[in-house]
């Protein structure tokens, strides 16, 4: 399997106000993407998940560190880059006083495509995205549904083999995201390389491999399913109450090495020979709380990435 992407040590620096150390938004990270690949960038806002794919794209140039997309150099012939992607941003940017067929004309153009070849885009992409029907509305009057589709047809119009998500579900409702993410797999499926960015760990099962980004760091790449695997120790799913005390008491506790909120209840990881669920029955009963099930269960990406965040986090305080 080629891959269409491979950087190394890509960082980018931002200088802060006088006497303020710079801020490493992107520090060395390394990666590579296959062809065809639905490919996540999962990390908190702030992490420099979206500085790395602009980056990746050629939008920014990096202050040290490089590799090749779709074969052309990053630092060097960025412009060649841009020509052959297709890039949809975190926010709707496109013309809200412009019809849905005048957006999609108006990006048709700033590609060059021929007028014959742009007409039968428009209606390509609009049967792809859902929009057949929708032509001749103003764009700032469509829900924030159908302006993610608008703004994905006006991202592939030109037919990029590669092609950039900033959080593109950001925003929309559960329906709205779970049918834009078929629509990332069609197109996957069609030999379009997908890279997506998100902080909603449901979306990070969607994708082939995902880079856990913190601190501007690489923490882990991997499948999802291997992401999981190498998830160290014993994960428990404990109800009690208060939960919010219990939480402070099992952060301290001998055995265990992370305890998180997940929804009403915890999630607790322990170390293999601490995982007996009446152990920590009895450790919470004493304390005079009521506890439910306790039992182990397999972690989810949610849970890889608190452990891992929480380990990343740990060595920076010990430093």
């Amino acid at each position: 399997m080629s891959d269409v992407i491979a950087v190394s040590q890509l960082t980018k620096v931002y200088p802060q106000g006088p006497g303020a150390a710079p801020l490493r938004a992107v520090d060395g990270v390394d990666f590579s993407v296959h062809e065809g690949e639905v490919f996540g960038f999962l990390g908190p806002n702030g992490s420099g998940k979206t500085t790395t794919m602009r980056l990746a794209c050629g939008l920014l140039r990096p202050t040290s560190g490089g590799g090749t997309v779709a074969g052309f150099d990053l630092v060097t012939q960025a412009e060649e880059i841009k020509a052959r992607i297709g890039y949809m941003s975190q926010k709707f940017s496109l013309y809200d006083d412009l019809t849905v067929e005048e957006n999609l004309e108006f990006y048709g153009g700033i590609y060059r495509l021929p007028w014959e070849r742009l007409q039968a885009r428009q209606g390509e992409v609009m049967a792809l995205t859902g929009l057949t029907g929708q032509e001749r509305r103003l764009a700032g009057t469509l829900s924030a549904g159908f302006k993610q589709r608008l703004a994905l047809a006006c991202a592939v119009i030109h037919e990029p083999t590669l092609l950039f998500l900033d959080e593109p579900t950001s925003g929309v409702d559960p329906v709205s995201r779970r049918r834009f993410w078929d629509l990332i797999h069609h197109l996957s499926e069609q030999g379009v390389t997908v890279l997506v960015t998100t902080h909603v760990m449901e979306e990070a099962e969607y994708c082939q491999r995902l880079l856990m980004i913190h601190r501007g760091q690489r923490i882990a790449l991997g499948s999802p399913q291997e992401l999981k695997a190498s998830y160290p120790g014993v994960l428990l799913h404990l109800e009690v109450e208060p939960v919010m005390a219990a939480l402070a008491s099992l952060q301290e506790a001998p055995g265990v090495r992370e305890a998180a909120l997940f929804g009403t209840a915890l999630h607790v990881s322990v170390a293999p020979e601490a995982a007996d669920p009446e152990r920590w029955r009895r450790f919470l009963t004493e304390r005079g709380w009521q506890v439910g099930a306790i039992q182990p269960i397999r972690p989810s990406v949610e849970d890889v990435f608190v452990s891992l965040v929480a380990e990343v986090d740990r060595l920076a305080g010990r430093g």
